[in-house]
């Protein structure tokens, strides 16, 4: 099992950038596809970012897609989100999680591990 903590969340103003780490612990987590979410309040969580185990294939939801940019260093067991030209309409909890890499990664129930989650709040 694989055992995960999100940080770098924060405030920041419309057009600024964040970058959230998400640390791994656990043997299994190189084999591991990753992911993140978000959850705005009152709604469901939504995938945002995903790459395959071996960092070399990624996919991003379409309304993230050139401003955020997921990558994953298998040495230090540690996952990236780099969110830049943010919006108001990004500000949300951001989770990191695995999955095994056979499962289909939009979908939150293929996904086995989770973190805590990191607030980000963009204001106008």
């Amino acid at each position: 099992q694989v055992q995960l903590v999100e940080s770098g969340g924060g405030l920041v103003q419309a057009g600024g950038s964040l970058r959230l780490s998400c640390a791994a612990s656990g043997r299994t987590f190189n084999s591991y596809g990753m992911g993140w979410f978000r959850q705005a309040p009152g709604k469901e969580r939504a995938f945002a970012a995903t790459i395959s185990a071996g960092g070399i294939s990624t996919h991003y939801e379409d309304s993230v897609k050139g401003r955020f940019t997921i990558s994953r260093d298998n040495a230090k067991n540690t996952v990236y989100l780099q969110m830049n030209s943010l919006k108001p309409e990004d500000t949300a909890g951001y989770y990191c999680a695995g999955r095994p890499t056979d499962r289909e990664w939009t979908s939150p129930y293929n996904y086995d591990c989770w973190g805590q989650g990191t607030q980000v709040t963009v204001s106008s």
